[in-house]
């Protein structure tokens, strides 16, 4: 798996996993939502600059979205479509 597999790997389960939408996670990292989706197909080259967006919109570490996953791992589910329920 290449680096930018492995960081678009990360990314998702890693947004998957705090239950956000790519465009939740990209209005925190200050960037466009269909950049983020680019960055978890692994078909867009980020700066470390991003890549620090990223880890602070996620709360990790840059190095924890540089982490290859487990040998036999399966890519992480996509967020299910449609509008999540208002929480009133």
């Amino acid at each position: 798996m290449d680096a930018r597999a492995i960081i678009g790997w990360n990314l998702r389960r890693l947004r998957v996993e705090r239950g956000l939408s790519q465009e939740r996670r990209a209005l925190a990292a200050g960037i466009d939502r269909a950049y983020v989706g680019r960055v978890e197909r692994g078909s867009e080259n980020v700066t470390i600059t991003t890549l620090d967006a990223i880890a602070q919109a996620l709360a990790v570490p840059v190095a924890d979205l540089l982490l290859a996953p487990p040998a036999g791992s399966a890519r992480p589910q996509p967020w299910r479509a449609g509008r999540r329920p208002r929480a009133d």
